[in-house]
């Protein structure tokens, strides 16, 4: 079977690349934030439609992190004599966080590779001093954990990532959008960087156990925790027989503050 190509270029599935053809969501995700005069990066460029949009915005600046030397190539050519634009062949994961520094804050604006989501969005995570804002396209399943505050799909993703951004759901895409077409749907997701973080004493431990409370998301606290070194005897009767899924991010601190 011939491989998909784009203007005599090989498409990559090893790369995840599903090329956005449809104009409609490419502008929907510029109008979820101000773009002229700020500074841009994009994550996996491709053929450019996205590149080329966020261009026609007059950003302050604009970065572009490409995986695949041949899309690097050809974008680059297009956009090299635009003012502050910049192509990394790179691996974004494997980018020095200390990059960002220099022309903070940043929006990201980008059709992530989706099986490459969560370290992307850790990375952002790790620099929030740095980046402000943003629009991502991911997967749909994904993207509906990321939002959930209780029940099935509720766990360490959505509280991790809810802890430390303010996320919107947008435009819900049909695989029909792109290029070729996945087998899944996708969405836009909206993120602002949280100004104010609640605190949470020895935070790396903290996620810790909260993924020792998802880590069988039906059994009960008391089923979760007793192959665990925590005291069980510390426990408030009033959580032992709920499931992780049935409690907040609230109860959860509190109950860390009691057991840690």
């Amino acid at each position: 079977m011939k491989k998909p190509q784009s203007g005599g270029i090989t498409l990559k599935k090893h790369h995840g690349q599903y090329f956005l053809r449809d104009m409609a969501v490419v502008r929907d995700m510029l109008n979820a934030v101000r773009v002229e005069g700020k500074n841009i990066f994009e994550i996996g460029c491709g053929d450019g439609v996205l590149t080329r949009e966020i261009s026609s915005q007059k950003p302050e600046r604009l970065w572009v992190f490409e995986i695949d030397p041949e899309w690097a190539e050809k974008v680059e050519n297009e956009f090299k004599k635009v003012k502050n634009f910049e192509m990394f062949l790179t691996n974004v994961l494997d980018v020095e966080d200390s990059i960002f520094e220099e022309h903070k804050p940043w929006t990201l604006l980008s059709n992530l590779p989706y099986h490459v989501t969560f370290p992307i969005l850790k990375k952002v995570q790790k620099n929030r001093d740095k980046i402000t804002d943003g629009v991502v396209m991911v997967q749909e399943e994904v993207a509906q954990k990321i939002v959930k505050t209780s029940g099935r799909g509720y766990g360490y993703i959505s509280l991790f990532f809810q802890h430390y951004f303010e996320w919107k759901l947008l435009t819900k895409i049909s695989p029909k959008a792109f290029f070729p077409e996945p087998k899944v749907f996708s969405r836009l997701l909206h993120f602002v960087t949280k100004k104010n973080v609640i605190e949470i004493p020895d935070e790396v431990g903290f996620w810790k156990f909260i993924k020792v409370c998802f880590s069988q998301p039906r059994r009960t606290f008391r089923n979760n925790l007793a192959q665990s070194h925590f005291d069980m005897e510390k426990v408030p009767e009033k959580f032992m027989k709920l499931r992780a899924q049935q409690m907040s991010f609230s109860d959860l601190l509190e109950l860390w503050k009691v057991l840690k």
